[in-house]
């Protein structure tokens, strides 16, 4: 069945209100008919299960016939710190990370990532990541779309991410802690941060200053690609949480 996200505003009396794109796409790609079906998400995590009522190429009503809370939500709240990569890489990681159940990715910039873009097409990037997060959402059945947060320097990281009950420093070096032993021992959390680095990961520097504040993790005997990481370590957490 087809699913779409609208803001918890648009949700009212009963009643669903899809517009833009998705209004297009219901009427004109879809070509889909009042009396017909569709999955709705808010932003609160509510999923609507719906009759399309009123259809345009900009508007669409549909009546609400069921509502539940989102069962395909983490138990944890875990947030992806990712170091940028080179070329197309960040495409996959973000559609990878929203699979996986990551709720936010936030991109930031290490000693060691050869990408640096400049303001202007650093936000093209953000948009298009938005994107691509949305259409993973859509895909794997999520109850909210996981945001694509500001690109931050790795000082702003390291403090955001020491916020949360459990931050994890994904680091091949010395000085680590199995990830598995971490997830194991890691009782009653609610938010999990989870930073991973671009190609040729962290300096020891970066590491040493990550490790003031953030727990240093390791990802086993196998060197991980920068976009195979990610994805890793969430369904190491996936696995620890939800299985």
């Amino acid at each position: 069945m087809p699913r779409f996200f609208v803001s918890v505003e648009n949700v009212e009396h009963g009643s669903v209100r899809v517009v833009g794109d998705d209004a297009w796409h219901i009427a004109r790609s879809l070509r889909m008919a009042v009396g017909e079906s569709i999955t709705v998400c808010d932003t609160d995590g509510n999923v609507h299960e719906c009759t399309l009522e009123k259809i345009t190429d900009g508007e669409v009503f549909a009546k609400i016939e069921s509502s539940a809370k989102a069962e395909s939500e983490s138990p944890v709240r875990v947030v992806l710190y990712q170091a940028l990569p080179k070329g197309d890489k960040m495409d996959v990681i973000v559609q990878k990370a929203v699979e996986m159940g990551a709720c936010k990715i936030v991109p930031f910039f290490s000693e060691r990532c050869v990408s640096r873009p400049d303001a202007k097409s650093l936000e093209k990037k953000c948009a298009r990541w938005q994107r691509i997060a949305l259409e993973a959402a859509k895909q794997c059945g999520r109850g909210v779309v996981p945001e694509i947060g500001d690109p931050l320097s790795y000082e702003q990281m390291l403090t955001q991410a020491s916020k949360a009950s459990l931050g994890c420093f994904c680091y091949e070096g010395e000085g680590t802690r199995s990830i598995r032993d971490i997830f194991e021992n890691a009782k009653g959390i609610s938010d999990i941060s989870l930073v991973v680095g671009s190609e040729g990961g962290f300096s020891e520097k970066e590491a040493e200053e990550a490790g003031r504040c953030l727990t240093l993790a390791g990802l086993g005997k196998r060197i991980l690609r920068c976009e195979s990481a990610p994805a890793f370590a969430l369904a190491c957490i996936s696995y620890q949480f939800e299985l």
